[in-house]
């Protein structure tokens, strides 16, 4: 089925702390080399979406140097293709983005410009891997107005995601949006992609519009679930959310999983991502590395256990890093101890630092 792709890449939050102080949270590295983004990317790609619109605002120039060029998702052709929607100053409208909805309001023109029949609306911070026309099939099958990615997580933090309780029908009947009332059990989340008819949804992006109302889920979702029919397609693969130093940092030790590794990146169809020409990584003889990732470009002359290395990161003599996260182009010196850290990229550990965090509060090192 046709549809056009929205990403939205443009939100920022606290939850990540000084990791999102020069980066949009789309733009986050993952898993090595890649970028949150390059997940829904992906799946756009993958799923045959031909047009896709990136909606960035906040810190967007390190993803729009990633996205500088679209044929790593195979964007570059002469119909469709990959469009970077940025918040812009006109003799009508002098706001930044305001909210998801306003976001999309901001550029209605692109939506009523295009022929496809629906809307694929996706966050940028979402790592999963999914066929979009499953979620389309589905969502005319059902006659639904609205289709929203769900599933099923164990013990969730009902602070960052929307919880939702649908009926026998996959119906969704009620939506509790980042309550900060946690009972404990399994919950049902809302994923953060949507399908709508483009019809519709230009007529609910105008309606909001008219009444002020900035938020797609807040104000235009939620206030209407008794009379609009909104459907639940559950995910039952991988999914995370980075949009938080805890989760930021678990989703990048997952990846040591070679179980999940092979599920994104060699299962067709796998997840691409912009592509640096760096040389592999470099272990000299005294380097002892187990159960990490170790992208291109490194040194390696310590130890590193249990750790994912972005690109061109050096680690000097008898060194130890353990349970960490460093980003590209870190340089941790001699004689250095890390352990549950995360280092933001390009900081320079000095010689003899000793840095033990709390796994239950990872610090971050910049």
């Amino acid at each position: 089925m046709k549809a056009v792709g929205i990403i939205l890449a443009g939100g920022s939050t606290n939850r990540l702390q000084s990791l999102t102080a020069r980066r949009a949270v789309a733009a986050m590295p993952l898993a090595g080399t890649y970028r949150s983004i390059d997940f829904s990317l992906s799946n756009m790609s993958n799923s045959g979406v031909g047009t896709v619109a990136v909606v960035t605002q906040y810190s967007s120039r390190s993803l729009n140097i990633h996205l500088s060029s679209s044929k790593w998702w195979d964007f570059g052709r002469k119909q469709g293709g990959l469009y970077l929607l940025n918040p812009t100053i006109t003799p009508e409208n002098a706001h930044w983005y305001r909210g998801t909805a306003d976001a999309l309001i901001q550029n209605l023109d692109f939506i009523k410009e295009r022929h496809e029949p629906y809307v694929i609306v996706a966050s940028g911070d979402g790592v999963y891997k999914l066929d979009y026309n499953q979620v389309l099939e589905q969502h005319a099958a059902s006659g639904a107005e609205v289709t929203i990615v769900c599933k099923r997580m164990p013990e969730v933090d009902t602070e960052r995601f929307g919880v939702l309780q649908l009926d026998e029908n996959n119906r969704i009947v009620s939506w509790a949006e980042k309550q900060t009332d946690d009972p404990h059990g399994e919950k049902i989340i809302n994923c953060g992609i949507y399908v709508i008819r483009r019809r519709h949804l230009i007529q609910m992006l105008e309606e909001a519009a008219r009444e002020d109302k900035y938020h797609l889920v807040t104000d235009m979702i939620i206030p209407h679930l008794s009379e609009t029919k909104i459907m639940a397609y559950m995910l039952d693969s991988y999914w995370n959310n980075i949009a938080s130093v805890e989760s930021y940092f678990a989703c990048n030790k997952d990846f040591l999983d070679p179980q999940l590794r092979q599920f994104f990146f060699k299962e067709y169809p796998v997840i691409h991502t912009k592509v640096d020409d760096n040389p592999p990584a470099k272990f000299n003889s005294s380097a002892r590395v187990s159960n990490s990732l170790i992208a291109g470009g490194s040194i390696i002359n310590g130890s590193v256990t249990d750790s994912v290395l972005f690109k061109k990161v050096y680690v000097g003599d008898r060194s130890v890093v353990k349970n960490c996260i460093l980003l590209d182009d870190v340089y941790v010196g001699d004689d250095v101890v890390l352990e549950n850290c995360i280092v933001d990229n390009k900081a320079r550990i000095s010689n003899g630092t000793h840095m033990v965090g709390d796994p239950e509060n990872i610090p971050i090192l910049s």
